[in-house]
């Protein structure tokens, strides 16, 4: 729980650094509507369920809620030292595990597609669909790194939101200011919503042409039959 604890609150100061070039995080920072998880070892699926029942518990928070800015951080305590790529391929382990065992109990949120090659994808979870940022010492961002690997949860609905009330334009381009001036270069990877997968931009790592994202979603489709 110290731990927790700990990580909680070094996560709310790295946003609230006045050159944090997230606004919308800032913004959740400073409203406390940003729910934490710290987990074991990142490789490791012993946490996955535990996780999974915490991002429930968010979404459920969440939906019952009329503040815009919300999100889920989830920590590893370990590795405390990896590089983008091992970082990327945990990232893809964990989230596979948890679309799976989201795929046994709810559909794929239908306000965006299940495919990840589209450029309408967003992850889901108790279909509520999120975009997804990780951090982590590694980065080659300076603004996803961060002490300990983490998965942000945004979820997509809020972004959606901004566009309806004509808001997001002047928020992107003042987040894409705040991170050439925080970072000296913007990332390569980010693109709005509906002009490319949102894959390309989840664990910060600049991807070439070639890139195939691993994850695979099971949403909808029937269990393999096993039976001899």
């Amino acid at each position: 729980m110290l731990l927790q604890q700990n990580v909680a609150s070094e996560y709310a100061a790295f946003l609230q650094n006045k050159t944090y070039p997230c606004v919308a995080a800032r913004a959740a920072a400073d409203k406390q509507t940003i729910k934490t998880f710290t987990a074991g070892h990142m490789a490791c699926p012993t946490d996955d369920k535990a996780i999974l029942n915490f991002l429930y518990e968010f979404v459920d928070d969440y939906r019952k809620s009329e503040t815009l800015y919300h999100s889920a951080a989830v920590f590893f305590e370990q590795p405390s030292q990896l590089d983008e790529e091992t970082f990327e391929k945990l990232m893809w382990q964990r989230l596979q595990s948890l679309a799976n065992m989201d795929a046994t109990l709810y559909p794929f949120d239908e306000r965006v597609s299940s495919d990840i090659t589209s450029e309408h994808f967003s992850f889901s979870l108790k279909a509520e669909a999120f975009f997804i940022l990780g951090l982590h010492p590694g980065s080659s961002r300076p603004s996803r790194k961060f002490k300990y690997p983490a998965l942000v949860f945004n979820p997509h609905a809020a972004f959606e939101t901004l566009r309806s009330n004509d808001q997001y334009e002047k928020m992107k381009n003042i987040v894409r200011k705040r991170e050439l001036a925080f970072s000296g270069t913007l990332n390569p990877m980010l693109d709005d919503f509906g002009k490319t997968s949102e894959v390309h931009q989840y664990s910060g790592k600049v991807h070439n042409k070639e890139w195939l994202c691993p994850l695979q979603i099971h949403h909808g489709k029937p269990a393999n039959n096993t039976a001899a």
